[in-house]
């Protein structure tokens, strides 16, 4: 068995089974853990320093069954073209060509929401990736904004990207919150959770019960949101992969 010296964040591990382990640090942990990385197809094996790494290394392998069966049972990736159907607030919407080259638009008829964009291939995915993003950025400053209200918290900055698997992520000192744009394809009332969860931080930093209090105190009771991210969350991550 390897040394904790030579083991290092980053480093991937074969698993029994054929699946790989990559190795992470995160000093605010506070035991080692396991996660299933949907985006890479891999496990993930969290220590609070390197010096633990090793021990992660042996849960991980004591965890195989575990991992390959979370692996397996993820969700494939959903293509975004023409003919698909993909989550938007909570509901499913169907993606469809319009010619040429204009931009994605949200178009509602007799049978509901639809997604309609010109661009073929990469170039249409694009589109409609961009209208989702910026849907994505006008729902989460609206909901930040009334968090911060709420809590007398003073403006932040506010950053749209696509993480491999979180959701997102606050800065207490620099004052900046980063969100997945994929939440925008989640019921209204999570992404609501997902700004009170964020704006919290910047009362407490950690997860601590005074931190849930907070988050109570905005959104009532998170449990719900929480288990519909931890339920469906892998499926929007797989979207357009």
């Amino acid at each position: 068995m390897k040394s904790s010296a030579q083991y290092q964040t980053g480093q991937r591990l074969p698993l029994e089974g054929g699946h790989a382990l990559r190795l992470s640090v995160n000093p605010r942990a506070r035991r080692i853990s396991i996660r299933i990385d949907t985006r890479k197809g891999e496990a993930v094996a969290i220590a609070p320093s390197e010096r633990r790494l090793a021990d992660a290394v042996a849960f991980a392998r004591t965890k195989s069954a575990w991992i390959a069966e979370r692996l397996a049972a993820r969700p494939g990736g959903t293509a975004i073209e023409p003919g698909a159907v993909i989550p938007y607030r909570g509901v499913t919407v169907p993606l469809e060509a319009a010619g040429g080259a204009g931009a994605a638009r949200l178009v509602e008829g007799r049978e509901g929401l639809r997604i309609v964009s010109g661009g073929e291939g990469e170039a249409f995915a694009r589109r409609v990736v961009n209208l989702l993003k910026r849907a994505a950025r006008e729902a989460l400053q609206t909901r930040t904004d009334f968090h911060l209200r709420a809590l007398g918290q003073s403006p932040v900055t506010l950053t749209i990207n696509d993480p491999a698997s979180r959701w997102g992520s606050c800065s207490p000192v620099s004052r900046s919150i980063r969100y997945s744009w994929r939440v925008i394809m989640a019921p209204p009332e999570v992404l609501d959770y997902l700004a009170a969860h964020e704006v919290a931080h910047l009362v407490h930093a950690d997860h601590s019960p005074a931190y849930w209090s907070v988050v109570k105190g905005l959104v009532g009771d998170h449990r719900p949101f929480r288990a519909w991210l931890r339920d469906h969350g892998a499926a929007l991550h797989a979207v357009g992969r």
